[in-house]
């Protein structure tokens, strides 16, 4: 009985996969799709352009790593000719996983409000609040690129979404309109676009530190150019991605494995000095799922364990008073600060102690330069950017999105590995110089 039940799963995944390869209707099939990746001055949230709709609308949603799923308000202002719910106990509603229960809806059907519909997580991960909604599915259109410029428009037909209730968009940037999961399930963006167009399953993405011009995401493989001729593919360091065997979503079925990308930190260095460390916490438990690193865009700093973040900044103090670097009160939310008055400066930014993040060997590490590191929050203070996470926090390290910025990564989520350029400001460029010139 088990084995015929989890046979008609498959069965009903590999159908929606078909359907979802036949439904991107154009002959044309590229190899890689791009979207532009704005971040929000107010928030500090990284956020993308989805056009969806018949006729099309151009939707904001906040960009979330290990999000599960694409949802989108649909309570205000969601017309168009072509949604179509997903029916209960559907091909669409095994693949995203939907819970047992069917909703029902007493007013008029319309988008988010029909009978006999299967609902999934909608997970808001800036505020934790999370509810289970309608899945339906709509039109989405997205540029292909050749990895230099936009190039043609394509349509995915049925791209599976899930239809959120407006109060659960509290806590996001003003005009963003839902979230754009792009974790390990079945109907992230980078699942859906690459069963569509059947390429491989990994996506890049590239956070501009500007908030007046844009960074970028790839969905598929590169090149990954930037002006001044840097194809950030072809400098890419890999390390293994790892799968946290305990899910920390708000809602979730027992077994659930974490739809978050993990990486593992072995230790950590400051200006090449080993920093001491509770290295039971840089990994993750497989029973209660505590510990580890992630990779978070949803959180705009890195975010430590106490203990982590004692002895780094502590080993960064001291690294930085050897350089005539003088310390001075946090500025919140930073609880370590310097004055700028003998900071230098350089290509990646003030001169200060690196930060090195240890990974499968000593010549493994991801290194993090001043630009990633320092925080100006006043002409004349420099702080931090890493926040301390508590003594129990669920994930021992969170790097946040400020260290990600002008670093390329590239998930290749079928290898299970990360690839990681470092800091593009080595070479001159960054993830701003992305020319969204189209030449279709």
């Amino acid at each position: 009985m088990a084995f015929s039940l989890r046979f008609m799963l498959f069965s009903s995944l590999l159908l929606h996969l078909l359907f979802l390869t036949s439904e991107a209707k154009q002959s044309y099939r590229p190899k890689a799709l791009v979207l532009p990746v704005s971040k929000d001055a107010s928030t500090l949230q990284y956020l993308t352009t989805i056009n969806q709709r018949t006729p099309l609308v151009s939707v904001n949603v906040v960009l979330d790593l290990g999000g599960q799923d694409l949802w989108v308000d649909c309570d205000q202002g969601y017309n168009s000719t072509t949604y179509r719910p997903a029916r209960c106990h559907s091909s669409q509603c095994s693949l995203a996983k939907a819970i047992p229960s069917c909703s029902g809806c007493y007013s008029t059907p319309k988008p988010g409000c029909y009978n006999n519909t299967c609902e999934v997580v909608v997970d808001n991960t800036v505020t934790h609040d999370a509810t289970a909604e309608d899945l339906g599915d709509d039109v989405v259109s997205v540029h292909s690129t050749d990895g230099s410029n936009p190039g043609r428009v394509v349509t995915v037909s049925h791209f599976l979404f899930v239809c959120a209730p407006h109060y659960i968009l509290k806590g996001l940037a003003n005009g963003a309109k839902g979230m754009a999961g792009l974790g390990r399930t079945h109907i992230s963006l980078p699942s859906q676009f690459s069963a569509a167009f059947s390429f491989p399953k990994k996506f890049a993405i590239c956070l501009s530190s500007s908030t007046s011009s844009n960074g970028v995401l790839f969905f598929g493989d590169g090149p990954y150019k930037f002006l001044l001729n840097v194809d950030a593919s072809t400098i890419l360091m890999y390390t293994k991605l790892f799968v946290n065997p305990v899910s920390n979503a708000r809602l979730y079925y027992s077994g659930d494995d974490s739809v978050e990308y993990y990486i593992g930190v072995n230790s950590i260095k400051v200006n090449d000095k080993a920093v001491s460390l509770n290295t039971t916490l840089l990994s993750i438990n497989s029973k209660t799922g505590y510990g580890g690193t992630k990779i978070s865009t949803v959180n705009p700093y890195t975010v430590m364990e106490t203990s982590i973040y004692k002895a780094v900044t502590q080993a960064f103090i001291e690294a930085a008073a050897s350089r005539n670097i003088t310390r001075v009160a946090g500025v919140s939310p930073f609880g370590v600060c310097f004055s700028s008055k003998n900071v230098g400066s350089t290509r990646v930014g003030p001169a200060v102690p690196w930060i090195d993040l240890v990974l499968e060997s000593e010549s493994l590490y991801w290194r993090i330069f001043g630009a990633n590191s320092m925080v100006e929050v006043t002409n004349d203070v420099l702080c931090l950017g890493f926040l301390d996470g508590g003594s129990n926090p669920r994930t021992s390290i969170v790097i946040g999105g400020y260290q990600l910025e002008d670093n390329l990564l590239q998930f290749d989520v079928a290898k299970s590995r990360l690839g990681f350029t470092s800091s593009l400001l080595f070479r001159q460029t960054t993830c701003a110089n992305f020319n969204f010139t189209s030449t279709a």
